[in-house]
């Protein structure tokens, strides 16, 4: 449903397309990346002015995991200069800006208000406005920085902390079709990689280890794993059975060809979940919609093999297929920039006073009279 909870409509409704579009700063700080974009916005679609990431696997690849206060606290140090970066490299001054548009949320809350905190002082001095951005709607339009995309289109999300099924109708329109009940497809690769051993982000070593069991003519189908919601036939997903499973069988591994045979099992049962959930989600769109086409975004998109998977599903049902870049398939600002300048367009702004939110529905109707995680808590829904 429409999520219009946080904006305000500029009273002119002057949305700068009339000149040479409009050119949006935008700041990503929720999770692991601090990260800015200029991106400008015309009739032509979008243009990516610069992209600037500065990655925190270093900092926390001790841990096997993200830190929240080590996050936080690099999102201090480097917001500044990444931000002045990113401007140098579009060639562009504050003036050649019509807004800010940063993360308010959902992710590591003290994360998110670094950059928000930072998007908020910007605007302020600049007298520019602020568009607070739904991190899950910024990887909603990523598809569109790497071709000229029309709405409607049913979309998979599915990154580390989120797997959803969503018809999306334009900015801020969005309707779930399904989600997890219990983990993300991202999370069950992270922490099956970090049972068999291997390194911080797990998702991608994971990806590269499955990789050596075909080279090496393994088999990974001598792994049994369970397959979830079997007697269900709606589009949610669950992968909880999933991590819990190979955990266990990772531990029973005795040689590098073992882990790999595993690896290649967990990806192949990560994207069959993925293809049979979004499958049943066709049928249903492709029932009320002529324009049939299938955007997969995330940072699992970035998975070959599931990328594969998915497309050969699309073909199938007639559905064209169409995923970011790889650049932007995992966190970055190019994206939040987009989403910002679409809200911008339509008049949408932000108050100085948007708070940070760790949890932010997409489709917060829905997440609010039929939540999946029935203990909300002080946050709020989480999908």
């Amino acid at each position: 449903m429409t999520m219009d909870a946080d904006y305000s409509r500029a009273a002119d409704g002057a949305t700068g397309l009339e000149r040479d579009g409009l050119t949006v700063l935008g700041l990503e700080t929720s999770c692991d990346e601090t990260a800015a974009s200029v991106v400008r916005l015309s009739a032509a679609g979008a243009q990516v002015l610069s992209s600037v990431i500065h990655s925190q696997i270093d900092d926390h690849a001790a841990y096997g995991g993200v830190v929240p206060e080590i996050a936080a606290r690099s999102h201090v140090e480097m917001i500044d200069g990444v931000t002045r970066r990113a401007m140098s490299e579009a060639g562009l001054d504050w003036s050649g800006l019509d807004g800010v548009a940063a993360t308010a949320g959902p992710g590591l809350v003290g994360g998110v208000m670094v950059g928000l905190s930072y998007g908020k002082a910007a605007a302020l001095a600049r007298g520019l406005p602020l568009i607070a951005v739904n991190h899950l709607e910024g990887h909603a339009v990523s598809a569109r920085l790497g071709a000229e995309t029309t709405y409607p289109f049913l979309l998979l999300l599915v990154s580390g902390g989120h797997c959803q099924l969503l018809e999306v109708r334009g900015i801020g329109d969005m309707s779930r079709l399904g989600t997890t009940i219990d983990d993300a497809a991202g999370e069950a690769f992270d922490k099956i990689a970090k049972a068999l051993g291997l390194g911080y982000p797990g998702g991608p070593a994971l990806e590269k280890l499955a990789a050596q069991s075909r080279e090496n003519g393994g088999d990974g189908s001598r792994f049994e794993l369970p397959r979830a919601l079997l007697g269900r036939k709606d589009c949610d997903f669950s992968f909880s059975g999933l991590k819990t499973a190979a955990s266990r069988l990772a531990q029973t591994c005795e040689t590098e060809q073992d882990r790999a045979d595993l690896a290649d099992a967990v990806q192949k049962a990560i994207a069959r979940q993925l293809a049979e959930r979004s499958e049943r989600a066709m049928k249903a769109y492709a029932e009320a919609h002529e324009n049939r086409l299938f955007v997969v975004a995330g940072g699992v998109a970035a998975n070959k093999t599931i990328r594969r998977t998915l497309e050969d599903l699309a073909t199938k049902h007639g559905f064209a297929f169409l995923a970011p870049p790889m650049a932007y398939c995992t966190d970055n600002a190019a994206m939040i920039a987009l989403a910002g300048a679409e809200r911008l367009e339509k008049g949408l702004t932000s108050d100085i006073d948007v708070a940070a939110r760790p949890r932010w529905p997409l489709d917060e109707t829905r997440a609010s009279v039929d939540p999946v995680h029935k203990k909300t808590g002080r946050k709020g829904a989480k999908a």
